[in-house]
Parts: C-alpha cells; sequence; structure tokens
C-alpha cells in the first residue's frame, strides 16, 4: 500500500503503519525520539480535498519537510500563510459594505478557522512530545493566535451579515406598511367616486347644467387644469406621507 511518506525517509515503521494512502487529519506522532508532523497546506473555500504538508525529524537531526524539501523555515512559512491570509481577509472584512462581500469574508473563514484550529492541535501535540524545542513553542503560540483571529473574523463576518439581513427586513416591513397606508387612501378617493362614475358610464348623463357655453373654451380648460394640480396635490400629500425612500445600509 502507498504512503504519503517519502520512501527515502527512515522514518520508525510505527509512524508508517498508522498512515493510509493518505495523511488524514492533523496530528502529531512521536516513537524513539522522532517526531512526525502531519499538517495540511492553506485551504480555499473551493477545495474538495485536503493537501498534506509532512515535517519529520530524527533525534539529533535537522527537520525534513514534503512536499517541499525545506525542512523547519518550511513549517514556519506553512504557519505564516494562515497568518497573512488571516491579515488580507481582515482587511476585506473591514472594507466590506454589502451582503455578497460579506458572504464572501464568511465563506473563506470558515475552513481557515477550521484548519487553523486544527493545525493548533497537532502543534500543541508535537510540543508535548518535545517540550525543550523552541521552535516548536513559536509555531504553536503563532498558531494559536492564527486559531483565535480566523474565529473572530467568522464570527465578526457572520454577526455583520445577521444585521444586514435583518435591517434589509425591518426597511421592507417598514415600505410595506407604507404602501399598505397609500393603498388604503387611494382606495377610500376611489370609493368616494365609483358611484358617480359608474352610473354616469352606464347611463350615459349628458345633462345640459348652463355652462355649456359659459366662458367656451377657456373654463373648460380651467376645470381640466384644476383637476390636474388636484390630482398632483393628493400625489405629493401621499409622497409625504410615505416618507423617503428606505436607504440601503452602510
Amino acid at each position: 500500500m502507498s504512503s504519503p511518506l517519502p520512501p527515502s525517509w527512515p522514518v520508525p515503521d510505527r509512524f508508517r503503519q498508522r498512515l493510509g494512502r493518505e495523511a488524514g487529519r492533523q496530528r502529531a506522532m512521536a516513537h524513539d525520539g522522532h517526531l512526525l508532523v502531519v499538517l495540511h497546506e492553506l485551504p480555499s473555500p473551493d477545495d474538495h480535498g485536503r493537501r498534506a504538508a509532512l515535517f519529520w525529524r530524527a533525534p539529533g537531526a535537522a527537520w525534513r519537510s514534503t512536499p517541499g524539501p525545506g525542512g523547519l523555515p518550511a513549517l514556519y512559512a506553512l504557519v505564516g500563510s494562515f497568518t497573512k491570509a488571516l491579515d488580507d481577509l481582515e482587511r476585506r472584512l473591514e472594507a466590506a459594505r454589502g451582503a455578497t462581500e460579506l458572504f464572501e469574508v464568511l465563506r473563506e473563514a470558515g475552513p481557515l478557522a477550521r484548519t487553523s484550529r486544527n493545525l493548533l492541535r497537532a502543534l500543541q501535540e508535537a510540543r508535548e512530545a518535545c517540550p525543550d524545542d523552541r521552535d516548536l513553542i513559536a509555531l504553536r503560540d503563532e498558531a494559536g493566535d492564527n486559531e483565535r483571529a480566523a474565529d473572530l473574523v467568522a464570527a465578526e463576518a457572520k454577526n455583520r451579515l445577521d444585521y444586514l439581513i435583518a435591517k434589509r427586513s425591518e426597511e421592507q416591513a417598514a415600505t410595506a406598511d407604507r404602501i399598505a397606508r397609500s393603498s388604503h387612501r387611494l382606495n377610500l378617493l376611489a370609493a368616494v367616486f365609483f358611484p358617480v362614475t359608474a352610473l354616469g358610464s352606464i347611463l350615459g348623463m349628458n345633462l345640459p347644467h348652463g355652462l355649456e357655453r359659459f366662458l367656451a373654451p377657456w373654463l373648460f380648460w380651467g376645470v381640466l387644469s384644476f383637476a390636474f394640480l388636484l390630482g398632483l396635490w393628493l400625489r405629493s400629500s401621499l409622497a409625504r406621507e410615505a416618507g423617503p425612500a428606505a436607504r440601503p445600509p452602510d
């Protein structure tokens, strides 16, 4: 059975027995002075698998790593990549103004928070196996800061997104209430004039009223203009009662 450990590494057989075809979860293994740390590289929201990074140190020897041969500097670079990604995510969170931007931050913060938490756990196991290794202490502390930062970014993005949704819902409810009130007033006005217009349409009441030739045609245009002005006044009155249009939140 193939192993994620390079065949050239003279690691204890116990390590190879505990690993399957894939590296599996992040963890540390110690045996006869050997230390193997199984970590995952920086995740992205579109990743469907986990990219493993293995770091091994024999007693009295230097660190070795795979997939790259960087050893201890590669381990520092791996933890530093989480720090850099979280700093960038915090800047994007501060600049986010809409739901789409907040959702993208939250979408990326989830895998980062989960992987950072497991990374800290694995480095803590390695720290307990080698309590005198100062590099593992520094890496563990940086991983702890990353875990806290990832949790804070995810929580802040979720809170801001929830607030934005609640505020939009509140504004939509207020707008719907204003529309309902305006519709009710218009229905009352229509109810007043409906019988007159209905009877006039049915009976065709073109009765003489004495104004057919009075000040013609200026009286006709005056009444028509008055009707338009009355309609504009009603429209502005309803608009004032409805209030200003809701602005999107900052």
